[in-house]
């Protein structure tokens, strides 16, 4: 009796074959790690580490029955990830023989990705993300992102948007370093008392990550100014201590169709929501909303008159610069519609609902 070849459920085809595949609509996706990528990619191919793509392939890929190209270096760990993705019920797999060398040897059209040295050095850990990946740093890269005060809250909003690499962050604010700010508004040092915050930030993001572009505006914001200055980000952020210019934010940001992280610290409390009427007006609340009219200065006095833990901002902030994150790169799921608050001495998170007021003097339909 005759023995019949089983032919693999995996195909393997020529880079000149999957170029034309790809024409034809095909999925080509490029398993190799992130380093490898910036070496450049098959034209049109989508870089995804196989690691991430084995995690969550349904991520990256939309048509669970279209053919699905796999390439790597040379075709050995993308036929790897094609045997995985058969666990996961995939079929319609190639994988291209010779792999990324072939394709190169055979002069067929490369994309650079433009990434350099420092930027896959800097950004390893983001890089291998699925939910970030090269597409995402390039996202926080060319994001905007406004900060309303470089104080306790600001400071570590603004040092770990830094860090992540959002490529440009202005910050305003008119007052200058005081000693008594040290004990929480970390960007500053003892150096810095009597210089403007907004000069003693820049100073200090730039030596975390010279990459960042830092536009510093010192000035108090106020109703003439608003507008204009918020008007140049993609996300602005919250770290103001009062109310005015919380309302003030609000009503700007709505006019101008920008998501607003904002975030308030009291002694031992804090609170945090997203506040994104400008861009989803009728389904998304505002902070008039939330708050209608600013509470007297007995039940609500300032940082100054109730005094806060020292820490408490820096785990406020982190929070905001989160949620920033998650804005810019579309990623899961904001705090728009809920207020998260969080109790330092009961180490306790909990968490409201707020709905729409639709007579809100800001976003109502009034």
């Amino acid at each position: 009796m005759a023995l019949i070849e089983m032919k693999s459920p995996i195909t393997v085809i020529t880079p000149e074959q999957a170029l034309g595949m790809q024409v034809d609509g095909a999925m080509l996706i490029d398993v190799r790690e992130p380093d490898e990528h910036t070496l450049g990619l098959p034209v049109n191919a989508l870089a995804v580490p196989r690691a991430n793509l084995e995690l969550d392939p349904a991520f990256h890929i939309r048509d669970f029955k279209g053919p699905l190209l796999l390439i790597c270096g040379s075709g050995h760990r993308s036929m790897l990830a094609g045997e995985a993705l058969l666990q996961k019920g995939y079929r319609n797999l190639f994988n291209v023989e010779g792999g990324f060398q072939r394709w190169k040897s055979e002069k067929l059209p490369i994309q650079e990705t433009g990434a350099d040295k420092d930027f896959n050095e800097r950004y390893a850990r983001h890089l291998r993300l699925p939910q970030v990946g090269i597409a995402g740093q390039k996202k926080l890269e060319s994001a905007h992102v406004v900060l309303i005060g470089a104080g306790g809250l600001g400071s570590p909003v603004a040092y770990y948007l830094a860090a992540a690499g959002v490529g440009n962050i202005s910050i305003i604010d008119n007052d200058v370093v005081d000693k008594s700010n040290l004990q929480r508004q970390i960007l500053h040092t003892e150096m810095s008392i009597g210089t403007p915050k907004v000069e003693s930030a820049a100073i200090a993001i730039r030596a975390l990550n010279p990459r960042v572009k830092i536009h510093t505006i010192q000035t108090r914001l106020h109703a003439e100014n608003a507008l204009d200055i918020i008007s140049i980000g993609d996300v602005v952020v919250d770290g103001s201590d009062n109310f005015p210019t919380r309302y003030l934010l609000n009503d700007a940001c709505i006019k101008a169709g920008k998501p607003l992280v904002y975030a308030a610290v009291q002694r031992f409390s804090g609170q945090i929501s997203v506040f994104d009427a400008g861009r989803q007006r009728g389904i998304a609340p505002c902070y008039r909303c939330l708050f209608p009219e600013a509470p007297s200065g007995e039940d609500a006095p300032n940082c100054a008159e109730a005094g806060v833990l020292g820490v408490l901002p820096g785990v406020m902030g982190l929070l905001q610069a989160t949620e920033t994150l998650k804005i810019i790169l579309g990623a899961g799921q904001s705090l728009s519609g809920r207020l998260l608050q969080f109790d330092a001495l009961a180490m306790r998170f909990s968490e409201i609902r707020i709905p729409v007021d639709p007579e809100c003097p800001s976003c109502g339909n009034s």
